[in-house]
């Protein structure tokens, strides 16, 4: 850890309520295109409540909290009329701030920095010293930027669905490409990279249509190593990737944390529950009992708490809860001696991602050190990791992955698991994003590390992926 990120001291506090992240929404195939035995909410989250006309800004309910803009005055809010809690921005559309925000003391300010599955960071400008933001402005409005002006960044991920997607014709193909001698790797690269999560379940479901096979036993027939991974990866649905990664991680003797840590502490509320139920429907597992009987401790208890997928998602800030919060987290750690590890697993488990933020900014104020290393001084081991992995969420979650990329791939060998997951579970996310700041932070780009860390086919596809 102790990769300076971008954003940090922060600058402002994210406006947005565009919670889900954009073109997540259908990661599902149709029923009937995977076998899952039971129990997917429909396409569009149909087992989730709409929201309450008046619940979320912008659709007239709540008071604003103390002299913030009243609902209505944030950019991208969801208009009236009750939009569904979960959807609520349009697939592919992410918010981002423009360029030429506040740059911070040497940090990199991503120039549109926008989350997968969060708010985006709009930078203030004429940045506030020290990532200080004054309470009170002029009328309770904050300087953003126009709302034009943060609307114009596009969808986040490098894949997105193919124009004249045929899924007969796609299945054909790699047919061909894997009869006869040999096998042609570009043909499948070519289908494989250009197609969404959603297009390949399509294709697969054709392929089994037509010739009466399975194309993941076709492919894996052909296919081995890394190349087998990656292919194998792009071919599950992506929930059903994040469970059967958590299965492998607690599988077999010793446990990976580092992968439980990567998905659970990262993902929406909607992942993190359709996880848990394709967990249970597809190995017939709980994995609340399996993470219990793999880890221990504080450790346990906040994967057992991320498990819930109920972290607070209303995208206002409320700053006196963030001053009570980061006092309370000053007298659970650095302000006593030993340090009482459940007040940060119930802060850290339960704010929204922007509450969270403010949290940071205050305790930066009022201890004058930052919450990632007091999170290091007073733990240690994974549960170190699982706290600072949320708080890296917070400030600025496609920073958390590239960081991961970097280390996959530093050093002698390469960790090509997690190269492959983090590359085919964002690719159609935030991507885009986590290039942007790859370069930033390492100036090197995502796509150069790639290419000198891999070989053959395996580095073809995953360039192309990447969009290189």
């Amino acid at each position: 850890m102790g990769m300076s990120y971008p954003g940090y001291p922060p600058t402002g506090y994210p406006p947005f309520p565009g919670y889900p992240p954009a073109g997540q929404e259908s990661s599902f195939p149709p029923p009937g295109q995977y076998p899952y035995s039971s129990g997917f909410p429909p396409v569009g989250g149909g087992a989730y409540p709409p929201a309450p006309s008046g619940g979320y800004p912008g659709s007239g309910g709540y008071p604003a909290p103390g002299g913030y803009p009243a609902p209505g005055g944030y950019p991208g809010a969801p208009q009236p009329g009750g939009a569904p809690s979960y959807p609520a921005v349009p697939p592919g559309q992410g918010f981002g701030a423009p360029p030429g925000g506040a740059g911070f003391s040497g940090y990199p300010q991503p120039s549109s920095q926008s989350y997968g599955g969060g708010p985006a960071q709009v930078p203030l400008p004429g940045g506030f010293p020290g990532g200080q933001i004054p309470s009170q402005y002029p009328g309770g409005q904050a300087p953003y930027p126009s709302q034009a002006a943060a609307m114009t960044q596009g969808s986040q991920g490098t894949i997105r669905p193919a124009a004249n997607f045929d899924a007969m014709r796609d299945a054909e193909i790699l047919r061909k490409a894997m009869k006869g001698f040999g096998t042609d790797e570009q043909a499948i690269v070519d289908i494989v990279a250009n197609r969404s999560n959603d297009q390949r379940q399509k294709i697969k479901a054709a392929f089994k249509t037509m010739y009466g096979k399975d194309l993941i036993k076709d492919l894996k027939s052909e296919l081995s190593g890394n190349m087998e991974e990656l292919i194998l990866a792009l071919f599950m649905p992506a929930t059903y990737y994040d469970a059967w990664s958590l299965r492998n991680a607690m599988k077999g003797a010793g446990t990976q944390e580092r992968v439980l840590i990567e998905i659970l502490c990262t993902r929406t509320n909607q992942e993190i529950r359709e996880i848990v139920r394709c967990y249970q429907s597809e190995f017939g597992r709980d994995i609340e009992k399996d993470i219990r009987s793999d880890t221990s401790g504080h450790f346990e208890r906040l994967l057992v708490s991320m498990c819930q997928g109920n972290r607070d998602e209303n995208q206002n800030v409320n700053h006196q809860l963030a001053q009570e919060d980061a006092q309370r987290l000053y007298q659970a750690g650095e302000g006593r001696l030993g340090t009482d590890e459940s007040c940060f697993n119930m802060i850290l488990a339960t704010r929204s991602f922007p509450q969270l933020k403010a949290t940071m900014e205050a305790y930066s104020r009022m201890a004058n050190r930052d919450l990632l290393s007091s999170v290091g001084r007073e733990f240690s081991g994974n549960v170190e990791s699982g706290l600072k992995t949320i708080l890296q969420c917070a400030l600025n979650r496609p920073a958390f992955f590239a960081e991961r990329l970097y280390y996959s791939m530093k050093g002698a060998g390469t960790d090509d698991s997690t190269l492959v997951r983090i590359v085919v579970t964002r690719s159609e996310i935030d991507l885009v994003q986590i290039k942007q700041i790859f370069s930033q932070m390492y100036q090197k780009t995502l796509g150069t590390m790639i290419a000198s860390d891999t070989s053959g086919d395996y580095r073809r596809l995953l360039l192309a992926i990447v969009g290189q």
